[in-house]
């Protein structure tokens, strides 16, 4: 009698991978977040578009908001923290290729960083063309500008991470991303080596409670001021560099700051005198006769 035929079984499929679940904290503040983002929403910010219709500005305001971006910081450092205070500074910016690297906590759904991985990708694309500077995302490991998207525990963990992707990150800096409170949507920290205003590396870190809007929010604010554009101010309009959320992306006014700080004939280090006649010179001939 001929042998019976061996058992035939369907191959196994590997086992799919657990999404860790959210802290009964980090659901908690995702509830926070998305009454935030109603709330915004139903009382008109978080736009996104960029402001043309009703919040013109001139080449006059154009000056100024730069000076007030670019050459003033937001916080100082005291005591190994960062306490909000508006000082003067120097212009400072990258001068080398920028390159980014996108760390995603474990409990980040696949669908999120799918569209967080697209939005961020193309927002680079088009920094680097407002810019003109070489930027581009690439693996944290190969990158001078982290991005993070961290649930709450994920973000007070952080700090073997840090140290590794960043080498030197103080204390300080650690510090202040582990504590950020409820009210800090998400930071930003660039870095210079010794005294000098030229950046070699920059971390953002962004909560990946944030519903879209909010998520999207930082994306463009955090990625724009770790090149440069530091400081938030209330009379800055249109634009995402303040406080009151009433734009959600990047605008057409923002633009303008970005390829000002990048213009050659402007050079890190600057103060804000040194900086402002030649600031007030590209205004003019970025906005022409319109004073």
């Amino acid at each position: 009698m001929a042998p019976a035929p061996p058992e035939t079984r369907p191959a196994a499929r590997p086992a799919e991978a657990v999404q860790p679940e959210l802290s009964p904290d980090s659901q908690a503040l995702a509830r926070h977040y998305a009454r935030v983002q109603a709330d915004l929403l139903s009382r008109g910010l978080l736009r996104t578009d960029g402001g043309e219709t009703d919040v013109p500005f001139t080449r006059r305001a154009l000056v100024e908001n730069f000076v007030r971006i670019a050459l003033f910081d937001e916080y100082v450092s005291r005591g190994g923290h960062l306490v909000a205070r508006e000082t003067e500074s120097r212009l400072r910016r990258w001068e080398q290729p920028v390159r980014f690297g996108i760390t995603f906590g474990a409990t980040i759904p696949a669908a999120q960083r799918t569209r967080d991985r697209a939005e961020i990708a193309a927002y680079v694309r088009r920094l680097a063309r407002v810019t003109g500077m070489p930027m581009w995302v690439t693996s944290p490991e190969q990158a001078n500008f982290q991005v993070f998207i961290v649930n709450e525990d994920e973000r007070r963990r952080l700090g073997g991470d840090l140290e590794r992707l960043i080498p030197g990150i103080d204390v300080a800096a650690q510090s202040t991303i582990a504590v950020m409170p409820r009210s800090t949507f998400c930071l930003v920290l660039a870095f210079s080596k010794g005294e000098s205003s030229t950046y070699s590396s920059a971390v953002a870190v962004i909560r990946g409670e944030h519903p879209d809007r909010l998520r999207q929010s930082c994306v463009h604010e955090e990625l724009s001021q770790g090149l440069g554009l530091a400081n938030d101010n209330p009379s800055v309009r249109p634009s995402i560099f303040n406080d009151d959320e009433e734009f959600a992306l990047l605008t057409p006014h923002d633009e303008l700051l970005l390829k000002m700080l990048y213009d050659r004939r402007l050079r890190p280090g600057m103060t804000p005198a040194e900086a402002r006649p030649i600031v007030e010179q590209m205004a003019a001939e970025l906005m022409g006769g319109d004073a």
